[in-house]
């Protein structure tokens, strides 16, 4: 996959992760982006560590996209915690 891809999975992973989780992020697209990004690559990395599976294989297949929701989902709620106890401190 191509980086425009990468970037178009993890915009989306990044908005139906913070979909799936509600509430307030300090964060902006940028943010989203980002946290998709990463999460679509720990989420492969996950896959393939946890379960023998090459889990991002391109664009359109199903694993690619669980991969980055999960992995977003972990990176937000990581996002969350650390941006919790700053904005508190």
């Amino acid at each position: 996959m191509g980086i425009i891809a990468w970037i178009i999975i993890g915009l989306l992973a990044g908005l139906i992760a913070k979909a799936l989780m509600p509430g307030k992020d300090p964060g902006g697209i940028i943010i989203t982006m980002l946290i998709g990004v990463a999460g679509g690559l720990l989420g492969g990395w996950l896959g393939k560590v946890v379960f023998g599976v090459d889990s991002i294989d391109g664009f359109f297949d199903l694993s690619t996209w669980i991969a980055a929701i999960v992995g977003s989902l972990i990176l937000l709620v990581l996002y969350r915690v650390i941006t919790g106890n700053r904005r508190r401190a």
